[in-house]
């Protein structure tokens, strides 16, 4: 079974949409399997976004995500990956789809809601970088059977 990392940003637990972002993966038919409420400090959220290291808003980004506590998942499904992308919406809230969590939700570029794994590979990476194993719980989810 894929998993993902999805990651609701300081701006989505501020105004209080955690609940209504896990209730859309739920409906979707994903299994969460961890979550937590994180404060990430500076070292952990330059290693999250390594990537963007050489960028120019690299600062800002590291800045912006240890501004107060993140909600991070790990979500189990089929293709989860790619469909929790679509769900999610561009980056930029002004090209996102209606419909999309950050066409309704995100309000600027910077300040977009939620983080979700762009690959199967950076999914298993941050996963590494939030969660130990014990922390993820395997179960039967007979809805499963039914989408």
């Amino acid at each position: 079974m894929e998993r993902t990392f999805l990651m609701v940003k300081p701006d989505g637990v501020r105004r209080q949409l955690v609940g209504r972002l896990v209730q859309r993966f739920e409906e979707r038919g994903f299994q969460l399997t961890a979550a937590k409420l994180v404060v990430f400090g500076r070292e952990q959220a330059e290693r999250h976004y390594a990537e963007h290291r050489e960028k120019p808003f690299f600062g800002e980004l590291v800045d912006f995500i240890t501004s107060g506590p993140c909600f991070a998942m790990i979500w189990e499904g089929d293709n989860v990956v790619q469909l929790t992308r679509n769900m999610i919406g561009k980056t930029d809230p002004l090209e996102a789809a209606p419909g999309t969590i950050r066409g309704d939700y995100a309000v600027h570029k910077g300040f977009n809601v939620i983080h979700g794994s762009d690959s199967v590979e950076s999914a298993e990476r941050e996963i590494a970088n939030f969660f130990r194993p014990e922390e993820v719980v395997a179960y039967d989810c007979p809805l499963q059977v039914c989408i």
